[in-house]
């Protein structure tokens, strides 16, 4: 009878893991999945990290009780290989060569300090003036029409430029580009958004001219009180019926706001695709992870500098509960990635900044 139970647990724990590594490869590949049409299924890529932990729990249980069991969560490990890598790159560093182009994109969160501290745009402005990069891309770059801020990046970059997206009194957000390569035209990428936009900027760049796109696509548009309504959530602070009118709303506001974005992402990769005569750089806030359609149809065809070269998670967004990428830079073959970075040394955004280092190869 003892024989028959362990046999029947083991058999369970089996297709418990079976079924884990389905939901595995469903999530890790979740990114082929157009919003618009799989609303729900295109947005499991959140939950990969988690999924992906479960099968390490289960090769720790094959290993201690029935180790020729093993090869079950490994065979799932080998399936989403290429998801883990996107999402949990390991790379070995590579200094960059001196002439290499410093990239550094970053959300800046209006310059309003993270919610909790002051004059924060001088704190940003003094660790980019520090860092000496060849080209920012700012999102919520909003404070950016104030005299004061365009002069002070004034002092450390030779060009600068501000697009605004809207200016009401409703919303207020902008993109803006600070580099020491003339700006020969900008255009602004169509497509429909409440407040953000996606701006391509022509530089001039020692006799050739280079495509950096600086995007900000939609967010999920969580007030304060969804954000700290999903943290209670998070620490168990709700009854059951409360907790699954939350989860439900969660999820329908983060799959209108994938569906949203998938248009958006499309809009951008067409627009790559007219300009691949260009060296292209694409930077920005895509407000969706590694694994999402819009970080997947933007990257097609492009380099993700950070699964290329980084190490880790590399968390861009650094707010409790939400811990992300969503802040992403990428490259056409015209240069080759070096030693992309989620810096995490300053915290007065809700995001990180991202930074790169692009050899053009054009220069070999």
């Amino acid at each position: 009878m003892i024989k028959q139970v362990k046999q029947f647990t083991v058999n369970l724990a089996a297709g418990g893991n079976v079924a884990l590594i389905a939901l595995m490869c469903l999530s890790g590949y979740s990114d082929r999945l157009s919003p618009e049409q799989f609303p729900l299924l295109s947005c499991t890529g959140i939950v990969f990290p988690i999924l992906i932990f479960v099968n390490l729990a289960f090769l720790l249980f094959w290993l201690t009780f029935k180790w020729r069991r093993a090869w079950i969560p490994l065979a799932g490990f080998a399936l989403v290989f290429l998801p883990i890598r996107t999402y949990f790159p390991l790379n070995m560093s590579k200094t960059p060569p001196e002439d290499a182009l410093k990239i550094v994109s970053y959300n800046v969160c209006t310059y309003g300090g993270n919610y909790k501290y002051e004059n924060a745009f001088d704190t940003i402005y003094n660790y980019l003036r520090d860092e000496q990069p060849d080209i920012v891309c700012i999102q919520e770059d909003v404070d950016a029409w104030r005299e004061y801020v365009l002069q002070k990046y004034k002092q450390t970059f030779a060009y600068n430029d501000t697009t605004v997206f809207v200016y009401n009194a409703q919303f207020f957000n902008a993109v803006g580009i600070h580099t020491r390569f003339p700006i020969v035209k900008k255009e602004k990428i169509t497509y429909e958004s409440t407040a953000n936009g996606s701006v391509a900027y022509f530089l001039k760049m020692d006799g050739d001219t280079i495509l950096v796109i600086n995007n900000h696509l939609e967010g999920t548009h969580l007030s304060a009180n969804d954000r700290s309504r999903y943290k209670d959530l998070l620490r168990g602070r709700m009854d059951n019926d409360t907790a699954r009118a939350e989860s439900r709303f969660l999820v329908h506001k983060i799959t209108d706001a994938a569906a949203t974005r998938a248009p958006q992402a499309e809009a951008v990769h067409a627009y790559i695709e007219a300009h691949r005569q260009y060296p292209i750089i694409v930077c920005g806030d895509f407000n969706d992870p590694p694994i999402s359609y819009s970080r997947r149809t933007i990257g097609q065809g492009l380099t993700d500098c950070f699964v290329a070269t980084g190490k880790g998670l590399g968390l861009s967004y650094n707010q409790k509960g939400f811990f992300f990428r969503i802040d992403h830079i990428l490259c056409s073959d015209h240069f080759e990635p070096y030693q992309c970075i989620v810096d995490d040394k300053i915290d007065f955004s809700d995001h990180n900044p991202v930074v790169c280092w692009l050899k053009f190869k054009k220069n070999d």
